[in-house]
């Protein structure tokens, strides 16, 4: 890979924005460089290239830094036409798939997971109830996109919203030895786990997924640090 097209991925192992971001570089066949950050004494260069919010991941193509995962991704999928689409081409299809991954990553699903991951008590029931809520919705809403019921996928033909999905419930057997309950029910929720079960045995996703142990071991630190 020559110095012109040099591709730079800062991140941080646990967190599943920068999760999204490896499994689409990893799907594209991009080849790409990865720069681990303490988010505890965060880089000079991570915040000259993300001034702005500070945070992980910041891709870097060409010098030229991105923020934001979705943004990312987007900018992944149209700068790299050549390898397996990650949105439809249809206008309305393209419409449908983000507006179900806003509802993941815009205050929706993932901010009630965080909330629980730290909090105790009353807010850890409240935040998880408001989770198990949130996951009946998007299981409705995800039986437009398999009719047929159970998926199945390859690395080719993982879109976008697989993406999303497995980022944040890809680990989600640590984040129910943490919690000490069942986050995806295959009884409640029999779609998604369906769809994250078959995502994780993609060997692009299988490849991105955080270590079960470590990934226990930092949400029950968040757990007992978290305000009672």
């Amino acid at each position: 890979m020559g110095e012109e097209n040099k591709v730079t991925l800062y991140g941080m192992w646990a967190s599943p924005f920068v999760k999204r971001v490896e499994i689409a570089l990893k799907i594209k066949g991009i080849p790409y460089e990865y720069v681990e950050e303490d988010l505890r004494n965060k880089s000079q260069l991570l915040l000259q290239y993300n001034p702005v919010h500070k945070k992980v991941p910041v891709l870097v193509h060409n010098g030229k830094p991105i923020a934001e995962s979705l943004v990312i991704l987007e900018y992944i999928e149209e700068t790299w036409k050549n390898g397996p689409k990650i949105l439809p081409e249809d206008p309305y299809e393209r419409a449908k798939v983000r507006f179900w991954a806003s509802f993941i990553h815009h205050q929706q699903l993932f901010d009630s997971m965080v909330s629980a991951a730290k909090s105790s008590g009353e807010a850890h029931e409240k935040a998880m109830k408001e989770a198990f809520e949130k996951l009946t919705v998007f299981e409705e809403g995800m039986k437009d996109f398999f009719p047929s019921g159970t998926p199945h996928f390859e690395d080719e033909n993982i879109g976008f919203l697989d993406i999303v999905l497995c980022s944040l419930f890809g680990a989600h057997k640590a984040q129910e030895e943490a919690h000490g309950l069942k986050i995806i029910d295959p009884e409640r929720h029999p779609l998604v786990y369906s769809w994250v079960t078959a995502l994780n045995e993609v060997p692009a996703v299988k490849e991105s997924l955080p270590p079960h142990d470590k990934m226990v071991a930092l949400i029950q630190f968040l757990r007992r640090n978290a305000p009672h």
